[in-house]
């Protein structure tokens, strides 16, 4: 069985990590921008799995666990804060919210 070399998962990783801050840098609508950040928990997912696979670990699959964890909890309570200021004023992109007063 053949291994995938470590340089590989860094090289993944940090392509991934690259578009989900250039998403979250350049695109305006607060999904997508949501959505960018998930790319970028997920690069850093490929990196403990690849890591942990490589050193014969398990700790990167226990640390993948938590950002998977961690990453679904931003989702629910970031999406929750997108349809309430929605709702409130009727926007979707980030320019156009300047506070959070009600």
């Amino acid at each position: 069985m053949t291994t995938i070399p470590l340089e590989a998962y860094l090289i993944i990783s940090v392509v991934l990590f690259g578009l989900g801050a250039l998403g979250m840098i350049v695109r305006r609508n607060m999904v997508t921008v949501l959505m960018s950040m998930e790319l970028a928990l997920n690069a850093v997912n490929v990196l403990f799995v690849g890591a942990d696979a490589h050193l014969n670990l398990v700790d990167g699959q226990v640390f993948a666990i938590f950002v998977v964890a961690l990453a679904s909890a931003e989702a629910a309570v970031g999406l929750g804060i997108i349809i309430a200021i929605f709702r409130l004023r009727k926007v979707d992109s980030t320019d156009e919210v300047v506070d959070m007063r009600g």
